[in-house]
């Protein structure tokens, strides 16, 4: 049997800013160059920007999609997973990843990142939401300033560093 390939689940909104899109693209052809899958939620937003960076760098990307069809799939996802099961395919997202790029995000992303942490996966973190116990920041979230850094973080801490 082969070795099994690194998969690293990128998660953020489905209405990212402009900056978010660029780094959500910048992030998947990354992780396609080193030959990463790329796991996302499927949809629009971050999720198709970094299917779209993956893509253009004849990566390979999964998508787990919350409803009943893979046509709801954005059209850079080539293994759509269809679950019926609506949010909670956040689970499956972030436990399908040997480590996790959180970029931007509203509270789907908040609960993919919980689900993570919770399981052991680490996450990194791209402008997105930090966490903090008794009013000091935890350190569970491991941020990053660019995406070249994101990556990197997320392959070391994934245990592919080079």
């Amino acid at each position: 049997m082969t070795d099994k390939k690194i998969c690293v689940a990128v998660i953020g909104g489905g209405q990212p800013t402009a900056t978010e899109v660029k780094e959500a693209e910048e992030i998947g052809r990354a992780l396609a160059r080193r030959g990463v899958v790329l796991i996302c939620g499927g949809l629009g937003g971050v999720m198709e920007a970094a299917c779209r960076g993956a893509d253009s760098e004849n990566g390979v990307t999964v998508g787990i999609l919350p409803g009943d069809s893979r046509r709801a799939a954005n059209r850079y996802v080539q293994i759509p997973i269809v679950t019926g099961i609506g949010y909670a395919r956040n689970v499956a997202v972030v436990k399908s990843a040997h480590a996790v790029i959180a970029i931007g995000g509203s509270y789907g992303t908040l609960t993919e990142i919980g689900h993570a942490l919770q399981s052991g996966i680490p996450v990194v973190g791209l402008n997105t939401w930090g966490i903090s116990r008794n009013g000091r920041e935890d350190g569970s979230i491991f941020p990053a300033k660019t995406p070249a850094d994101a990556v990197e973080m997320a392959l070391e801490l994934a245990g592919a560093g080079e």
